[in-house]
């Protein structure tokens, strides 16, 4: 039985959209793939760059939900988040890893390397395949070039702690698709 796909409602908490977004499909200018691994951020978690407040940095994410919050990790990678929630409350999700379903020679080319497994598996991996840059903070991912295509199905989800914090390091806000060979890090065992 085909079911017709539901929205991802952007209005909900982190942790639900995150969640909710594994096994969707995301695409910019035609290129990207299925959503297989995210994480949650909040404006009271420690972790989150919204928890001190609204910066210049991190404007975005206090905007309107279904906007992208892109940020340079460590000076050197793009990272791409979806904002959640309602317009100032600073919360999002970071998209990890996706399983690469189109444009796949031009993410290769991108990233300059072969093994699709490691093309889009890390969010600086996948802002580079996807040709995502700070150019792209605060779009609507409601609108082109972005495409999003919410899962048809229910996949089963992975969760574990999320990855490369100093703050909040236990909480349980990172989601996968169980079993996914495409993921950054695997998940621990249950």
């Amino acid at each position: 039985m085909n079911r017709k796909p539901k929205p991802i409602d952007f209005y909900a908490p982190s942790d639900e959209v995150a969640q909710r977004l594994i096994g969707a499909i995301v695409t910019f200018d035609g290129v990207g793939g299925r959503i297989v691994e995210t994480e949650a951020y909040d404006r009271e978690d420690p972790a989150s760059h919204t928890f001190s407040g609204p910066t210049p940095r991190n404007a975005a994410m206090f905007g309107p939900p279904a906007h992208a919050y892109v940020y340079r990790s460590y000076g050197i990678h793009w990272c791409l988040n979806f904002v959640c929630r309602e317009a100032g409350h600073g919360a999002g999700v970071l998209i990890r890893a996706i399983e690469p379903l189109a444009g796949i020679d031009l993410m290769r080319e991108r990233r300059g390397l072969e093994p699709i497994k490691l093309l889009c598996s890390g969010p600086g991996r996948l802002a580079q395949a996807l040709g995502i840059t700070h150019k792209q903070n605060g779009m609507s991912l409601l609108e082109a070039p972005f495409e999003i295509e919410p899962p048809e199905q229910d996949f089963p989800i992975a969760v574990g702690p999320r990855i490369g914090l100093t703050k909040a390091i236990d909480v349980p806000w990172r989601f996968g698709l169980a079993g996914s060979k495409f993921v950054s890090k695997p998940f621990p065992k249950s």
